[in-house]
């Protein structure tokens, strides 16, 4: 038997460290080679580490959310061929008895580090009140799909109870507490308590979320953020949208394209930031420069799984309202389903954020650094406003509305400049045909 130590590789981005997010093994797993060891996290992308060989894992290099140098061992793994102590014939494979000596040092480790098991859960006893109610309820057939741990499943035999009268109270895994809130039930005639005790968690920080903590307390750290919500109507564009997606027009592929708001609203910022270049920007802090664009790469906030991701439409002013709408499908699904790639997901000039129908009376979003300002569309609410009759006076109408909110560097952008585009942005929105004008 031999020894072959997998040290983490260059993975080529110029980085000198990567995150552990996700172990695939364990010790003393099994693993073939080119199977999966370890999904590791840089600044642009996640990437899977496979076993060049075939063996047992003997070490690890530390736990989910830790920090690994590039170089540095990922695992150690037992393979076979050799005797203990001497060289494997696996590439990059580490001899001599220092090797011995450090996973048996890593083996013990273990050992002393791992944690007591858990006291076996003592048998309860019924009030005579709760047996006749569990004897009382009617018996289901056993469910085949019932998750439990054998502790739950000894401890509701002993009460006489069938897991599949018993609601689990998260991810389908019934658990002592769930037993507690069935006896409690039926104790209390059918009615449950007003709320439910929620479990207490500890949830390392990590991953995607990590970055996600990281890039907005740099953000809220170095940039002095203000912020301006102003009021549009959007009656007729809602008006001209409905239109467009009633009208018979295709993509090339034959299918139907279907416009929200959103690419609506990114035409018309991409029509409106010529006039306010210091918006489509970017700040390099130690260098003091502002570098302006011409071509708006836009930003756009994606909520996954995982967290916030920010994918990157190229180009926006060059696309008309059913590229826009293709391509915002296109980069949240690749966000969503963590293909998108690291060209993606980087070089944005301005981020739009929007919780759709989430989105509140007014937003402040945080900038997405480097950049220098975020727009937030708001939830479209239906007011009364009074409008023009057309004959000098006014008349009360059932109008939509939507806020804008804008967050801007004050380094950078002063309130004149964000009030005088986003009204701007409002006089596009609110005559939305100038939208299909060359």
């Amino acid at each position: 038997m031999g020894k072959f130590t997998f040290k983490l590789p260059d993975i080529g981005e110029g980085i000198a460290e990567a995150e552990i997010v996700a172990w695939h093994v364990k010790v003393g797993d099994r693993i073939e080679e080119d199977g999966k060891i370890a999904d590791v996290m840089t600044d642009k992308a996640t990437v899977e580490m496979e076993s060049p060989v075939s063996g047992t894992i003997l070490s690890v290099a530390g736990e989910e959310g830790d920090m690994i140098a590039i170089g540095s061992p990922l695992v150690v793994i037992e393979v076979e061929g050799e005797e203990p102590g001497e060289a494997s014939d696996a590439p990059g494979a580490s001899t001599g008895s220092a090797q011995a000596e450090v996973v048996e040092e890593a083996r013990i480790t273990e050992l002393e580090t791992a944690p007591p098991p858990a006291p076996a859960t003592p048998p309860q006893t019924l009030t005579p009140a709760q047996a006749e109610l569990v004897e009382a309820a009617p018996q289901l057939a056993p469910h085949s799909k019932v998750l439990a741990s054998p502790a739950v499943r000894a401890r509701a035999s002993d009460l006489g109870i069938d897991l599949a009268q018993v609601k689990p109270a998260e991810d389908g895994r019934i658990r002592h507490a769930d037993l507690d809130a069935f006896l409690a039930y039926n104790a209390a005639g059918g009615f449950r308590a007003a709320g439910a005790k929620g479990v207490d968690q500890t949830v390392k920080v990590m991953g995607l979320r990590r970055r996600i903590a990281e890039n907005m307390a740099a953000s809220k750290r170095s940039i002095p953020h203000f912020s301006y919500v102003e009021e549009c109507d959007v009656t007729a564009l809602e008006e001209m949208r409905a239109q467009l997606n009633s009208a018979p027009l295709r993509q090339a592929q034959g299918e139907r394209i279907r416009l929200t708001m959103l690419p609506l609203l990114i035409s018309a910022i991409c029509r409106t930031l010529p006039d306010f270049p210091m918006l489509n920007a970017r700040y390099d802090d130690e260098a003091g420069v502002v570098q302006r664009f011409g071509a708006v790469h836009l930003g756009m906030a994606t909520q996954t799984d995982g967290g916030l991701m920010v994918p990157v439409i190229r180009d926006a002013q060059d696309r008309n309202l059913w590229q826009l709408a293709s391509e915002i499908v296109r980069l949240a699904e690749a966000a969503r389903k963590g293909t998108a790639t690291s060209a993606e997901l980087s070089g944005s000039t301005l981020t739009i954020t929007s919780l759709g129908p989430l989105g509140g009376v007014a937003t402040t979003p945080v900038i997405n650094r480097p950049e220098v300002a975020i727009i937030g569309p708001n939830r479209i609410v239906e007011r009364p406003m009074f409008v023009p009759d057309g004959m000098g006076g006014e008349r009360i109408e059932k109008r939509k509305l939507m806020n804008i909110s804008i967050s801007c560097d004050h380094r950078v952008v002063d309130g004149w400049d964000a009030a005088s585009f986003v009204q701007a942005l409002k006089r596009l929105i609110e005559t939305p045909v100038l939208l299909l004008a060359d």
